[in-house]
């Protein structure tokens, strides 16, 4: 049996292909990731042991209880307002939510100002997301997009992203010798299967890369830009602006805008081929943090200077935490507890290749961790 016949969605590219010719890269990971049948995140749980990969929060406990204690001293420090929503943006399987609902449940007065607001598209996970929360009491609503969250009360916010904008549909540009052209999917006239071509040239794609850039490329030199993730900053930013409040985003790429082709795809915890079997692997590529950030402050927000996630973690005070857990396990715990800090921290691991933004509204006080403020 072809591969075709066994992959539903690779058989809808091919006539969508045929159809209308090429498409965007963007448009491949937004049917590859999000088709309402087919999709990639739609139809499993991709997390975890058992899934295609593991993040931050299924290493260790630690890592959500310091993001939900970032989370108390933010909203502390803007007063303590009787309500406040802990808007998480793809949730995974909720881990990290019911880790920092754990380690705030005896702060004063939050369990009771608290609204949890998930935007997550999967039901396999939000199912995941209800059981994890459950034993906490908090309410919780869930969203499919950050947008759908009703201003309610004109009460604060606290946005958590991790590992979010990395999934999040990107377009590539590749540098010719007289300009800009798109790198889509199309397929091949000899095998049938999919593969890259590259566009016609077009001087839209000039004000798509930075300006700082542009004098530097040299023909092949591949631009990474992720719409929906300037997209989503924006409007993250436009509601801090509104109600108040802070944002915590985390993920793997890199502070400054740069040329480099970083799609990749994962399957049972290995690298795989990006176009092959559609909708069975994970797409991701590295965050511009630099851009996300552009696009906060010209939407009137404050950020911070992007830190390493090891740099973020140390401030937090994991290592303490590593210690407190470690007084009451035995050797086998106190072995894994030090094997996820490292994980977490070390450079030659997560620790460096994961970066940290903090964004908040202009009229809020900066958040912990926040240094380097721009805005």
């Amino acid at each position: 049996m072809t591969e075709t016949s066994e992959n539903p969605l690779l058989e809808h590219l091919k006539r969508r292909i045929a159809l209308g010719g090429p498409i965007t890269i963007a448009d491949f990971m937004s049917d590859a990731l999000a088709h309402p049948e087919h999709g990639y995140y739609r139809k499993q749980d991709p997390f975890g042991r058992k899934g295609d990969f593991i993040t931050a929060p299924e290493i260790s406990q630690m890592f959500g209880e310091l993001i939900g204690l970032w989370a108390a001293v933010t909203w502390q420090q803007m007063g303590s307002p009787r309500k406040i929503n802990l808007v998480e943006l793809g949730p995974g399987r909720g881990t990290l939510m019911a880790d920092a609902l754990r380690a705030v449940r005896n702060v004063p007065g939050l369990s009771d100002a608290l609204t949890v607001r998930f935007v997550e598209t999967s039901p396999v996970l939000r199912t995941h997301q209800q059981t994890a929360i459950m034993p906490y009491g908090i309410p919780a609503t869930w969203h499919e997009a950050f947008d759908d969250i009703p201003v309610s009360g004109n009460a604060p916010m606290i946005v958590i992203g991790n590992e979010f904008f990395d999934a999040l549909p990107i377009r590539q540009f590749e540098r010719a010798s007289h300009g800009w052209s798109e790198r889509l999917v199309g397929v091949d006239a000899n095998t049938g299967e999919l593969g890259f071509v590259r566009g016609a040239q077009t001087p839209v794609t000039d004000a798509l890369v930075p300006a700082t850039l542009r004098g530097t490329a040299k023909p092949g030199d591949i631009f990474e830009s992720c719409p929906a993730a300037i997209a989503i900053a924006d409007q993250v930013a436009r509601r801090l602006n509104a109600v108040g409040g802070a944002a915590l985003f985390i993920d793997y790429g890199h502070p400054h805008s740069a040329f480099g082709d970083t799609l990749q795809a994962l399957k049972d915890h290995k690298y795989h081929p990006v176009l092959e079997q559609p909708g069975d692997a994970d797409l991701t590529a590295h965050v511009d943090f630099a851009a996300i950030g552009r696009a906060m402050l010209e939407a009137d927000a404050r950020i911070g200077a992007v830190l390493t996630q090891g740099t973020f973690l140390r401030m937090l005070g994991i290592e303490q935490r590593a210690e407190l857990l470690k007084e009451s396990a035995d050797d086998v715990q106190a072995k894994s507890i030090d094997a996820a800090l490292a994980r977490l921290i070390d450079a030659d691991q997560m620790g460096t290749l994961f970066k940290v933004l903090i964004g908040y509204g202009r009229e809020t006080a900066p958040p912990p961790c926040v240094s380097g403020a721009e805005g």
